[in-house]
C-alpha cells in the first residue's frame, strides 16, 4: 500500500507530529543552503528510505508520485561522512539510502571511438553524460559482504551516484575495448575522450 502524500505547505516539513500516512512536504522551488550551512547534528530522521533498486519509501510504504520523489531528490545531499540528507534553506533531515540514491536504467550513444558520447538515464528520468564531470567508478555495493567484486556507478552530482542496472552494464560491455591502465590490461569504455574501466585492472 503506497503512502498518502501531502503536497501542501512550503519547504520540507520536518515536524514530528505529522500523521503516519503522510510524508514530509516539499517546496516546488527548493534551493540548497550555503556549504557552511547547519551543523552536522542538526535535523532529524525523516523516516524516508531509498531502496537498493532506487524506490523511495516513507515509513516502509512506497511513494508512488514521481513528481514528489523528484522534488525530494532535488534537495538530496550527501555529506562527507557518507550520510544522506534532504536540505532546504530552513530545514534538513536525514534519510536512509541502502546503496546509491539513483539507478541508471538506459544507455544512449552518440559517435564512435574515443570521442563518442555515452549518456545514461536514471530512474528519475535525468540524463547524465558520462565523462570527466560524471565518471564511472567501481566500488563494492553498500552492505555487500567482503569478497564480493566491485560494481560500476556513475556520479550524478556532488557525490550522489547512480548504480548501473545490469542491462545497461551489459550494453557497455558490448561497447568495451581493452586498454592498459597503470601497466595492467583493463576492459572499459571511452566517453568524452576519457577511458572508464568496467572492472578493476588485472581482474
Amino acid at each position: 500500500m503506497s503512502a498518502d502524500i501531502d503536497e501542501g505547505g512550503h519547504g520540507v516539513s520536518m515536524v514530528t507530529d505529522s500523521p503516519p500516512d503522510q510524508v514530509p512536504r516539499a517546496s516546488s522551488d527548493p534551493t540548497l543552503p550555503p556549504e557552511d550551512g547547519p551543523p552536522e547534528d542538526a535535523g532529524r530522521d525523516l523516516g524516508l528510505r531509498i531502496a537498493a533498486d532506487g524506490e523511495w519509501l516513507y515509513q516502509g510504504s512506497p511513494i508512488r508520485r514521481m513528481e514528489l520523489v523528484k522534488l525530494f531528490a532535488s534537495v538530496l545531499r550527501r555529506e562527507a561522512d557518507g550520510s544522506y540528507w534532504l536540505v532546504t534553506p530552513v530545514e534538513r533531515g536525514r534519510i536512509a539510502v541502502e546503496d546509491a540514491p539513483f539507478v541508471a536504467i538506459e544507455l544512449a550513444r552518440t559517435g564512435r571511438g574515443r570521442q563518442q558520447q555515452l549518456r545514461v538515464r536514471t530512474n528519475l528520468d535525468e540524463w547524465v553524460p558520462i565523462g570527466p564531470r560524471h565518471p564511472i567508478r567501481l566500488r563494492r555495493p553498500t552492505g555487500v559482504v567482503a569478497g564480493s567484486g566491485p560494481a560500476p556507478y556513475v556520479e550524478v552530482r556532488d557525490g550522489l551516484e547512480a548504480r548501473l542496472a545490469r542491462p545497461v552494464y551489459y550494453e557497455l560491455v558490448d561497447l568495451a575495448e581493452e586498454q592498459v591502465v597503470h601497466g595492467r590490461a583493463c576492459t572499459g569504455v571511452w566517453s568524452e575522450g576519457d577511458f572508464f574501466a568496467l572492472h578493476e585492472p588485472g581482474a
